[in-house]
């Protein structure tokens, strides 16, 4: 087993809001030739396929969009990550964010079960630290940092044996936060870098800082990455688009950047809704960005028209 042995991962997981679309993610990542764009960069892949969610007896809730649904497809994704992780690098393909709510907590027992901390890089618009008793909108997709970091309100879902510790998770690129996320992350140790601290200081920086550490630790490093981290303008296919996100020159450097540590294991790409794209060029742009995270230098991107 090589860092080069992928692992795609469909998670046409679409109950964690109510806008739906996400459920056809997975297939626009194969349309946008994602296994055949790593594959030429060397990679060894294999195509597992879209999972299903694990039913549940769990009921309707009055709030909470989808609980059930939600429920199961954690459960499933939560075991898919636990064995794709000793493997190979596994990429979800979502599918919305609460996908996490599984991928990042079977990584985590992963990381445990080899002995190693692990690490999460949450490139995103949103924390998404809400929990179930906190959450305005009922949508699920806004809870999985507050569910791997070991938040209360999660009864209806696993047990999370192993939290990440805020002290190891990073988020960059936020710029739309709840009232209620904001007060619960100060009292937390987590590395923040909002797009106002990028455009001041740049991208770099606090990606640098915390990759040092990963590396010092010794880590592993799960990266979460969401379609509204990157500016609506060049990303359309997302039902939660903020402006002023990352540039395809800003999210290319992050991905270079994590190819030269070393340390990336698992990868989640997510929030695709095929539906609200353009000519596929939001897939074909997270196709980049992975081929970028495997290897690609920025000026070996081939040319690619949308007309």
């Amino acid at each position: 087993m090589t860092a080069q042995d992928i692992i795609l991962i469909g998670a046409p997981v679409d109950s964690g809001k109510d806008r739906k679309g996400c459920i056809m993610g997975p297939d626009a990542y194969r349309t946008a030739r994602l296994e055949e764009t790593l594959a030429g960069l060397g990679c060894n892949v294999i195509d597992n396929g879209n999972l299903s969610a694990e039913t549940t007896d769990i009921p309707d809730h009055d709030h909470l969009v989808a609980l059930p649904q939600t429920v199961g497809w954690t459960r499933t994704l939560h075991n898919a990550a636990v064995e794709a992780a000793p493997k190979g690098l596994p990429i979800f393909l979502g599918g919305d964010h609460s996908l996490a709510l599984g991928t990042v907590t079977g990584i985590a027992d992963h990381a445990a079960n080899v002995g190693k901390p692990l690490f999460v890089l949450w490139l995103d618009a949103h924390t998404d630290y809400h929990t179930p008793d906190t959450t305005s909108s009922g949508n699920l997709h806004g809870t999985p940092v507050g569910y791997f970091t070991g938040r209360d309100g999660f009864d209806a879902f696993p047990v999370v044996n192993n939290p990440v510790p805020t002290a190891n998770i990073c988020m960059i690129g936020l710029r739309s936060v709840d009232p209620e996320e904001h007060a619960a992350l100060a009292d937390t140790d987590m590395h923040i870098a909002d797009m106002r601290a990028i455009d001041e200081f740049g991208i770099r920086a606090p990606l640098a800082h915390f990759l040092d550490r990963v590396v010092a630790a010794d880590g592993l490093l799960h990266v979460s990455l969401d379609v509204d981290f990157l500016d609506p303008d060049i990303a359309p296919a997302v039902g939660t688009t903020v402006p002023g996100g990352a540039t395809l020159r800003e999210a290319h450097l992050i991905m270079e950047m994590l190819h030269d540590s070393g340390r990336v294991t698992s990868l989640d790409l997510v929030e695709l809704n095929p539906f609200m794209d353009e000519r596929g060029r939001t897939a074909s742009l997270m196709v980049d960005l992975t081929a970028s995270l495997m290897g690609r230098r920025v000026f070996d991107r081939p040319t690619r028209s949308f007309v």
